[in-house]
């Protein structure tokens, strides 16, 4: 249930702010969402899996505290990051 390293590298060339910027908040977000979303998909036909339901929890816990940082620093990027991830309506 995990992304795959091809499409990790992905999202952190789309989303890194430098060269080497791995660790950024906003990949942090870029790849919590695509984990979330391919977990999201898998309780569509796993309804039972509340071992897994707890991780997807966590993920949202922690990419909703990674958002509100970003948000508390600065908003532009904030609002940048939510337009292009389209997390919010």
């Amino acid at each position: 249930m995990s992304i795959t390293a091809e499409k990790k590298q992905e999202l952190i060339k789309t989303h890194a702010r430098g060269a080497d910027d791995t660790g950024s908040p906003e990949v942090q977000v870029a790849i919590l969402t695509s984990r979330i979303q391919t977990l999201t998909e898998h309780f569509k036909t796993h309804a039972k899996d509340n071992h897994s339901r707890r991780g997807l929890l966590m993920m949202v816990n922690k990419r909703r505290s990674l958002l509100d940082y970003l948000k508390r620093e600065d908003t532009a990027r904030y609002s940048d990051l939510i337009t292009k991830l389209g997390l919010r309506k």
